[in-house]
C-alpha cells in the first residue's frame, strides 16, 4: 500500500520536484544568478508566448495525443499582419481584433478538415505550416515591419514601460502595488480552497486530508509569496503574465468546470464510448482547433510586441516549444490526461532549462539537444506509468 502512495506521489508531482531539482541546479551553476529580480522577470516576459501557446496545445492533445504542428506559423502570419496594419495608421485595437479574428478564423478552418473530413491532424497542421509560413512572407514581402505604438507596447508587453506602473508606491526601490496585488491573489487563492473543501465535503465528496490540503495552499502561497517579491524588486508586473494569468485562469476553469472540459477528457479518454454515449465528438475536436488558433494570434500580438517588429523568420520551432511544455508537464501522449497548471510547470521548466544555460555561458548548439532529453524523459515516463497501471 505504501508503496502505491509512493508512486502515485511520484506520478502527480513529478514534474514540480524536477523543476525545484533543475532550479537549484543552475542556482548553484551560475552562482545564484539565475534567480535575481530581473531574471525571473525575463523569464516569465521571454517565454510568455510558451505560456499561451502550450495551453491551447493541451486542449489538442487531450483529444488523443493530437498536435498542431502550424502554431509558429500562425504565429509569424497574425503578427506580420498586426505589424503591416499599424504602419499604415490603422488603430492598434482594429488591428489587434483583426489579428485574433484571423488566428480564430485559421483555427477553424483547420478544425473543420480535422474533425469533419477527418483528415489526421498531423497532416492538416503541417500544411498549415507551411502554407501559412508562406503567407507570412507574402504579407511582410521577406522584409522586417517595426512598430512603434506605445500603447500597443505597453498594454501586451513590450517596450522598457512594459509593467503596471506602481500606484501606491513612489515607483523607487519595491514595487508596492505589486506587493499588494499578490496578496490579495494569494488570499483569493486560499479563499477557493477554502471554499471548494467546504463545499465537497457538504456534497458528500471525497477529499484529501487535511493536512495535505493545508501544505498544499502554504507551499502554493509561499511560491507566490516570493515570486511577488522578486517582481516587486525589478519594476514589478509584468503586462504579459497578465495577459499569461488571464489564459491559465480561464482555461483553467474550462478544463476543470465546464461541460466542454469534460468532453475534451472524454473523447481522449475514448472517443468511441463518448461518442456512443451522444456526446458530439467532431464538435469537440472544432472547439480544440479553433481554441488554439485563437491563442496563437494572441501569442502573436505578444511576440509582436516584445520585439517590437515583425519578420517571416519570426515563430520557427514554437510548435515545438508548446508541444514540449505540455508533454514534459504531465499530458499524455495517448490524450485524455493533462492540465493547464501542469503544463505551466511544463513550460518553467523548459524556459528555466534554457535561461539557466544562458546565463552559464553553455554553448546555445547544446540547448536543443538539453531540451529533447528532457522531453524524451518525460514521455518515457508517462509510457512506463501507463504499462504500471495496466
Amino acid at each position: 500500500m505504501e508503496k502505491s502512495k509512493i508512486s502515485s506521489f511520484l506520478q502527480k508531482y513529478m514534474m514540480v520536484i524536477a523543476l525545484i531539482l533543475i532550479m537549484g541546479f543552475f542556482y548553484i551553476l551560475t552562482g545564484g544568478k539565475i534567480l535575481y529580480p530581473q531574471n525571473v522577470n525575463n523569464l516569465i516576459s521571454q517565454n510568455a508566448y510558451v505560456f499561451i501557446l502550450a495551453v491551447g496545445m493541451l486542449l489538442c492533445i487531450l483529444t488523443g495525443g493530437n498536435i498542431d504542428l502550424s502554431v509558429g506559423s500562425v504565429v509569424c502570419f497574425t503578427g506580420g499582419i498586426g505589424a503591416l496594419m499599424m504602419s499604415k495608421g490603422v488603430n492598434m485595437w482594429i488591428a489587434v481584433i483583426v489579428m485574433l479574428v484571423i488566428g480564430l478564423l485559421i483555427g477553424m478552418f483547420q478544425g473543420f478538415w480535422v474533425a469533419y473530413i477527418k483528415v489526421p491532424p498531423f497532416i492538416a497542421t503541417l500544411a498549415g505550416m507551411y502554407g501559412f509560413r508562406g503567407l507570412s512572407n507574402v504579407v511582410l514581402n521577406g522584409l522586417t515591419i517595426g512598430v512603434n505604438d506605445e500603447t500597443f507596447l505597453k498594454v501586451f508587453g513590450g517596450g522598457a514601460e512594459c509593467y503596471v506602473p506602481d500606484f501606491i508606491g513612489s515607483g523607487e526601490g519595491l514595487n508596492l502595488t505589486c506587493i499588494v496585488i499578490g496578496v490579495i491573489g494569494i488570499l483569493i487563492f486560499i479563499g477557493l480552497e477554502i471554499k471548494n473543501r467546504v463545499n465537497s465535503k457538504m456534497r458528500g465528496y471525497e477529499t484529501k486530508p487535511f493536512i495535505n490540503e493545508l501544505l498544499w495552499i502554504l507551499v502554493i502561497s509561499a511560491v507566490a509569496f516570493w515570486l511577488t517579491f522578486k517582481l516587486a524588486n525589478h519594476k514589478g508586473i509584468p503586462t504579459a503574465l497578465i495577459w499569461i494569468a488571464l489564459v491559465v485562469l480561464i482555461y483553467g476553469y474550462i478544463t476543470t468546470k465546464t461541460r466542454t472540459g469534460r468532453y475534451l477528457y472524454a473523447v481522449g479518454g475514448n472517443e468511441k464510448a463518448t461518442s456512443l454515449s451522444g456526446i458530439n465528438t467532431k464538435k469537440v475536436y472544432f472547439i480544440a482547433y479553433s481554441n488554439m488558433g485563437f491563442l496563437a494570434a494572441l501569442a502573436g500580438i505578444i511576440v509582436l510586441a516584445r520585439m517590437t517588429n515583425a519578420a517571416p523568420t519570426y515563430g520557427q520551432g514554437y510548435e515545438m516549444d508548446a508541444i514540449g511544455a505540455c508533454f514534459i508537464g504531465g499530458a499524455s501522449a495517448y490524450g485524455g490526461v493533462g492540465t493547464v497548471g501542469g503544463t505551466i510547470i511544463g513550460a518553467l521548466l523548459m524556459g528555466v532549462i534554457t535561461q539557466g544555460m544562458v546565463i552559464a555561458g553553455i554553448d546555445a548548439n547544446y540547448q536543443p539537444v538539453v531540451k529533447g532529453l528532457v522531453l524524451l524523459l518525460a514521455v518515457i515516463f508517462d509510457v512506463l506509468s501507463k504499462k504500471e497501471k495496466k
